[in-house]
């Protein structure tokens, strides 16, 4: 039997990065398990004896004549018990439909934001939170007079729990105080979708509607005086948008609680990384944000 092959440390990080940019860069169990034992030669399918025959290819060629050709013996594999199904994906399997008319109904019931986190943390109807470590709520002041929301945790979010805490939070965190502005203060932040995608994928149409009514609540709850969508997907899922580059920077209008109150869409800052070129644009529209900001009425 051949020796097993050692792999150079070069090529176990080429197949690290390959994991990785597929998304597979967390365990969510502390043993593996081999799905193909799983399902090698059910009970049900084997004669009495535990074990099956099975004549080898060429072997009756090969034989002698007049005898038998020989058997090569598979034993049967270890009844393994079939794994519950996960609810998430259970809850999932209904259907983006079903899954945001559920979703609906428990954040229609939060009274508080207290109370819509708990309720989002019992939703099972987005197979994303299968493989996310923590949710994602929301970070910031509640009582800030500007929310901010993106579309999902990144890698560095989901193993703390909170939104934009990475290299992008790390930059939102210098945009905003070079207007006077911090999220401890002024800001609350929240995303459209509170698990992470694999890979830090874009976030599905499906699974934006499955959660979208959360964050339609969160809203509600917060009742921010400016809303700010970061980012493409966001700013299409509360603002209807069709492309960013051409909506951000314009002051539009979302309803909140029977309220009109000024929205606007902006670079997202892992584009900013991306392309430092549009930190200009970036930057002109956060001195429109610091000039509504700073328009708004006295708070008694």
């Amino acid at each position: 039997m051949p020796a097993a092959q050692t792999l150079s440390p070069a090529e176990l990080a080429d197949i690290l990065a390959f994991y990785a940019e597929a998304g597979v860069d967390c365990a969510l169990d502390e043993v593996a398990h081999d799905r193909f034992a799983e399902g090698a030669f059910p009970a049900s399918a084997l004669p009495e004896g535990g074990a099956v025959t099975q004549r080898a290819s060429g072997d009756t060629a090969d034989a002698p004549s007049g005898q038998s050709a020989p058997r090569r013996v598979l034993s049967r594999a270890p009844a393994v018990a079939p794994e519950a199904p996960r609810p998430a994906l259970a809850a999932a399997s209904l259907g983006a439909d079903a899954a945001a008319a559920y979703a609906g109904e428990l954040a229609a019931s939060a009274r508080t934001l207290d109370d819509l986190r708990a309720a989002l943390a019992s939703f099972d109807g987005c197979a994303l939170k299968a493989g996310a470590k923590n949710l994602c709520f929301a970070d910031g002041n509640p009582a800030g007079r500007i929310m901010l929301v993106g579309e999902a945790p990144g890698e560095d979010e989901d193993r703390q729990g909170l939104p934009f805490v990475g290299v992008s939070g790390q930059l939102l965190d210098r945009m905003l105080a070079a207007i006077g502005l911090s999220r401890a203060e002024h800001v609350y932040i929240a995303n459209i979708v509170p698990w992470r995608p694999p890979g830090n994928r874009t976030p599905t149409t499906q699974e934006m509607l499955a959660c979208r009514p959360f964050i339609v609540r969160q809203i509600e709850l917060a009742n921010p005086d400016i809303l700010v969508t970061i980012g493409g997907p966001s700013s299409q899922a509360l603002l209807d948008v069709k492309g960013i580059m051409a909506a951000r920077g314009r002051w539009l209008t979302y309803n909140v609680g029977g309220r009109e109150i000024p929205a606007m869409p902006m670079l997202h800052p892992a584009y900013l990384l991306r392309s430092p070129i549009a930190k200009r644009q970036a930057w002109a529209d956060l001195l429109s944000l610091k000039a509504r900001h700073d328009a708004l009425p006295h708070r008694p």
